[in-house]
C-alpha cells in the first residue's frame, strides 16, 4: 500500500478555486480598508443632520413666538385705536378693562365673548364706552371755580378748542387747524 501512495502523483492543487480565493481575500481586505472611513463619514452626515434638524426646531418655534407677539400687538392697537376713535380719554384705564375679553377668532375677527354670545370688536367697545361715560372727556367743562374763558388772550373763537378729540370729521379738523392757525398769528402778533 505504501507503494500505491508513492506513486499516485500529487494532486495539483485546484487553480479556480485558488483565484477565488485570492479574490475574496482582495475583496474583505479593501472592504476592511474602507469600512471605517463610511462609518465616519455616515457619523458625520448623521451630527449634521441632527443640527439642522435642532436649528430647523429653534427657527420654527421662534417663527412661533415671533407670530404670537405680532398678533398681540395688532390686536394692542386695533382697540387701542377704537377707543380712541370713539372718543376715550382715558384710553390706558379702558384698554385695561376690556383687553381680557377681546380675543382672536380662527378667521382672525377680533371679538369679545359676551353673555349675549360673540359681538364684533367695534360693537362691543361702543356698548362698554356707553355703558362708561366717565371714560368720555366732560360735556360739563364749566363749574365751580371755573374761569369762563378758557381761550389764550381772551380771543373769541367760532371753533371751541375743547372740542379736539381722536376720530373727529375731516371737516372737523380742518376748521380746528384754521382756528389754531388763526389764534397762533394772534399770538405772534401781541407778542
Amino acid at each position: 500500500m505504501e507503494e500505491n501512495v508513492k506513486n499516485e502523483a500529487p494532486k495539483s492543487p485546484d487553480i479556480r478555486a485558488l483565484i477565488q480565493d485570492a479574490i475574496r481575500e482582495f475583496v474583505n481586505q479593501e472592504t476592511a480598508k474602507s469600512e471605517p472611513a463610511y462609518k465616519a463619514e455616515l457619523e458625520d452626515e448623521r451630527r449634521r443632520r441632527e443640527t439642522l434638524e435642532r436649528r430647523m426646531n429653534e427657527l420654527v418655534e421662534e417663527n412661533r413666538r415671533s407670530r404670537l407677539i405680532a398678533e398681540e400687538a395688532e390686536r394692542n392697537t386695533a382697540i387701542r385705536s377704537e377707543l380712541q376713535r370713539l372718543g376715550v380719554n382715558k384710553v390706558d384705564l379702558a384698554y385695561k378693562a376690556v383687553k381680557d375679553d377681546i380675543q382672536r377668532t380662527g378667521d382672525g375677527r377680533l371679538v369679545a365673548n359676551t353673555g349675549q354670545g360673540e359681538m364684533g370688536l367695534k360693537e362691543y367697545l361702543t356698548h362698554f364706552v356707553g355703558e362708561n361715560p366717565e371714560l368720555l372727556p366732560a360735556r360739563v367743562t364749566g363749574g365751580s371755580g371755573a374761569s369762563g374763558n378758557h381761550r389764550a388772550g381772551g380771543f373769541s373763537s367760532s371753533f371751541d378748542l375743547d372740542k379736539i378729540r381722536p376720530g373727529m370729521s375731516k371737516e372737523e379738523m380742518e376748521r380746528a387747524r384754521q382756528e389754531i392757525a388763526r389764534v397762533a398769528s394772534q399770538l405772534t402778533t401781541h407778542l
